[in-house]
């Protein structure tokens, strides 16, 4: 009898880009973000196939060390784990990662040790897929329900979504499930950039921006708002002139607000028609989201959340209060694909449409085979659905995205398109890394 496939080593680094000198990525609440990851290699027994998994989350530089060290608290109880045991018994496997009887008290399913989970998780991820020789989102799509369902953990959400209904949702669209894919095959999932107007940007840079995008066939455009109103008012005039009515505008506050300041601001705003107000308040608020949907109803505006909602049962309970209109899942803030996939269900069952977060580091790439999943097994619809797209660090990806005609292409290489470059996972290594150390000499950065 072979051996069975073990775990050998879990071994992570911290990968920091210097995206802050030319200010990408800015927001009300994240100034000087430098794009970053706990970047996470799962090695095996299997010699002979030599396949790793690749695996990161995502942070915007000072305390990525901080997640770093949570992965390697964590690594001590995923080394000798037999693969068939994980993936046999994933929901298992998932409970026993974030209900440790004592790392659970620093952070039970959320913050830094929600966070290493992500990065571990999305690389057992990888690692499935690429031993199946599939993209995740097939691998996902080939799988049936049961199999789904055998990856969640429902505890705590059962008052929201039981087995039963999420298996009654999979089930629902296994016939048409092909149809869809060739669809998906041919014309891929509609996106939005946020790339045009970052807060930092000057209004050269941000029409330069916006010109391109327009050039390129944009038609849905997020712009940040958040610190100086009368700014926020200039901005969008800026972006409104260029695009025009006849596109779609979001605006993206990045928890800069309180409640009725969200409510007073977003008054000022409404003239701009845009579709929905992201993250206007704390990500914690659900009963202060709550009251800004029904504040921004008469004014057609929507709320959008959830790239910082950080697990499953603040998701349950957005959805149950009717706090949000738009559900903003994130490769990389919850548990992986076994919680996504939770977050998804409920979702559907609630009526409501999930529009993904994207961007930062890998986070389009990681994102794009949760969304086809959706589509193809659980939402079966495009309408009032849309993937966010930004478009910094791609070329740092093995695998990176494929766009065609502002759609997001389903990837073809086996596994999670988590992995980035061997010479970049050299060079951008903080703070020994050659980029950061010539940034060092130069006087561009401290450390």
């Amino acid at each position: 009898m072979a051996a069975p496939i073990c775990v050998t080593n879990v071994e992570v680094k911290d990968v920091r880009f210097p995206t802050s000198l030319e200010q990408h990525g800015s927001d009300a609440m994240h100034t000087d973000p430098d794009y970053s990851c706990a970047y996470v290699i799962i090695s095996t027994n299997d010699v002979k196939n030599g396949i790793c998994g690749h695996g990161l989350t995502f942070t915007i530089g000072r305390g990525t060390e901080i997640v770093v060290a949570a992965v390697k608290a964590l690594a001590p109880f995923i080394i000798g784990k037999a693969l068939s045991d994980i993936y046999d018994n994933f929901a298992d496997f998932y409970r026993t990662l974030t209900s440790e009887p004592q790392l659970r008290w620093v952070g039970p399913e959320k913050g830094v040790t929600h966070l290493a989970t992500a990065a571990i998780l999305n690389a057992l991820w990888d690692l499935w897929a690429k031993r199946e020789g599939k993209p995740l989102w097939k691998l996902l799509a080939d799988m049936e329900p049961e199999q789904i369902v055998n990856c969640i953990d429902f505890r705590y959400i059962t008052d929201a979504l039981t087995k039963d209904e999420a298996l009654d949702i999979l089930r629902n669209n296994q016939a048409t499930k092909k149809e869809r894919e060739q669809t998906l095959l041919t014309e891929g999932y509609p996106a939005y950039t946020t790339s045009t107007a970052w807060l930092g940007y000057t209004d050269q840079v941000l029409l330069q921006r916006c010109r391109k995008a327009l050039s390129e066939g944009w038609t849905k455009f997020k712009m940040k708002v958040g610190s100086d109103l009368a700014d926020d008012i200039h901005r969008a005039e800026l972006l409104r002139k260029e695009i025009g009515y006849d596109k779609i505008l979001m605006m993206d506050a990045n928890q800069k607000w309180g409640v009725d300041e969200s409510i007073e601001w977003m008054g000022k705003l409404a003239k701009f028609k845009p579709l929905w107000i992201e993250e206007p308040t704390s990500p914690d608020d659900i009963l202060g989201h709550a009251k800004i949907v029904q504040a921004m109803k008469p004014l057609g505006i929507g709320v959008a959340t959830g790239e910082h909602c950080q697990n499953r049962v603040m998701f349950k309970q957005f959805l149950q209060a009717g706090a949000l209109q738009y559900c903003q899942i994130d490769s990389c803030r919850v548990g992986s694909i076994n919680e996504l996939l939770s977050i998804i269900l409920m979702a559907k069952k609630f009526g409501v449409p999930v529009c993904p977060h994207a961007g930062g580091v890998s986070l389009c790439e990681l994102i794009q085979h949760v969304i086809m999943f959706d589509y193809l097994c659980v939402s079966a619809t495009f309408e009032n659905r849309v993937l966010e797209y930004v478009d910094h660090l791609h070329e740092h990806a093995k695998y990176p995205i494929v766009m065609k005609n502002t759609h997001y292409m389903p990837p073809k290489d086996p596994g999670y398109s988590t992995e980035l470059k061997e010479q970049t996972l050299i060079d951008y290594a903080y703070p020994d890394g050659q980029v950061w150390q010539d940034l060092i000499k130069e006087g561009k950065v401290t450390v």
